[in-house]
């Protein structure tokens, strides 16, 4: 049997500082908005024509606040054209004037939305992850409301919570050095995979939660607990120990079918699903992570910092 709760302060520095890390990288590079949030046009392209080059397509639209970006993709060279809202009038002209300096062209996209709207996009998405973490915090409470017993329901909650932030925020900062680096955006497709990461996450870490309620109601039956006597920190320590590894197995198992299946999606699905999926492959590992070393060990924590 693993000794996972007695290594806990190894397993708290390492998410301490990917924690602190994730956190500078936020605040000092900050995130690249995508048109969903804040506004604009992207309109993705690619010529019949091989060998335009970047530098050409940029002088028709000179004058225009935009940023040209170019990559090969399929075996084609496309065009990305990002600015501030376009209209159809100036979408139409400049689709002329491509087509009659570089030749036939396939529009592979073409997004418009307006700032009010992306504004209104960005404050839903904030609360929906507000919503999410609240309520996640109440059911986990009320699921675990007979399981008072060392420790109080709502601390089941918390803990569910706490490791929710660690779980979203080093995503988050890896998608801030990939906006620096590769000018990558936070656009509705994050917000969904921090969902899905937190879903993935709470329900991790629920089924361990599950197997140690259910292994004190069995101590405490065999012991004959009173309700107003506190095991000791460490028959707690040593029952959450075995809870943890005996869903060792199923965790890893669940979290590796995931992961197989979104490996295959990075390496034979299309580019533009590329960070979504890889956004939620890097959740998963440390949802998975979290949910075995973190979220039983702090309950471990407070029952212990509680007796002092």
């Amino acid at each position: 049997m693993l000794n996972i709760v007695g290594h806990k302060k190894v397993f708290f520095i390492i998410s301490g500082l990917l924690i602190i890390f994730a956190v500078i990288t936020i605040i000092v590079l900050g995130f690249k908005s995508g048109i969903d949030l804040k506004g604009g046009t992207e309109w993705q392209f690619v010529f019949e024509r091989e060998g335009v080059e970047k530098s050409a397509v940029e002088k028709v639209f000179e004058g225009k606040d935009v940023t040209i970006l170019s990559r090969d993709v399929d075996d084609t060279h496309t065009f990305l054209v990002r600015s501030v809202f376009f209209e159809e009038k100036d979408h139409v002209a400049y689709a002329g004037i491509l087509k009659e300096q570089f030749g036939p062209f396939e529009e592979l996209r073409f997004e418009s939305i307006g700032p009010a709207v992306g504004r209104e996009l960005q404050e839903k998405a904030l609360w929906a992850i507000v919503f999410v973490l609240l309520g996640i915090s109440f059911y986990v409470a009320f699921a675990f409301r007979r399981a008072s017993w060392p420790i109080r329901s709502w601390k089941y909650g918390v803990v569910t919570v706490l490791t929710l932030f660690h779980d979203v925020l080093i995503p988050a900062g890896f998608i801030a050095i990939m906006g620096k680096l590769n000018g990558v955006e936070v656009d509705v497709n994050f917000i969904v995979a921090i969902l899905v990461i937190m879903g993935f996450s709470v329900h991790d870490t629920i089924v361990v939660f599950d197997r140690i309620r259910e292994n004190l109601k069995f101590v405490k039956e065999v012991k004959s607990y009173k309700k107003d006597e506190a095991a000791s920190a460490t028959d707690f320590a040593s029952i959450v120990n075995r809870s943890v590894n005996e869903t060792l197995p199923r965790s890893i198992n669940t979290s590796l079918t995931l992961v197989l299946m979104l490996l295959a999606l990075i390496f034979f699905g299309p580019y533009t699903l590329y960070y979504f999926v890889l956004v939620i492959l890097i959740g998963t590992v440390i949802g998975t992570y979290s949910s075995i070393f973190i979220a039983s060990t702090l309950l471990v924590a407070w029952h212990s910092w509680q007796k002092y």
